[in-house]
């Protein structure tokens, strides 16, 4: 899920759906995880701080500043932490 909004303190917010806990790893249900994971490494960063909800990191990719975010709640409840993360990324 990719955000995009002009004039703000980020230029993207990248979020990456899944469910949080052991049971779920290494399986579909967290393909968006495995996706911002290999986001992270690919752009040097790590998403390991934790805040809104989730786990989330900042890279800056061609000049622009990103931030990846992997919601810790069930997928159904991840909206609230996509927008907490937006409310405090994207001013």
């Amino acid at each position: 899920m990719f955000f995009k909004k002009q004039d703000t303190g980020a230029d993207w917010l990248v979020v990456g759906l899944g469910n949080p806990g052991q049971q779920y790893d290494n399986t579909r249900h967290n393909v968006g995880f495995d996706a911002i994971d290999y986001l992270a490494d690919r752009w040097g960063c790590s998403v390991t701080k934790a805040k809104f909800e989730g786990l989330y990191g900042q890279a800056v990719v061609d000049g622009k500043k990103v931030f990846l975010l992997k919601p810790q709640t069930y997928m159904n409840l991840s909206g609230r932490s996509i927008q907490a993360l937006a409310d405090f990324a994207v001013r």
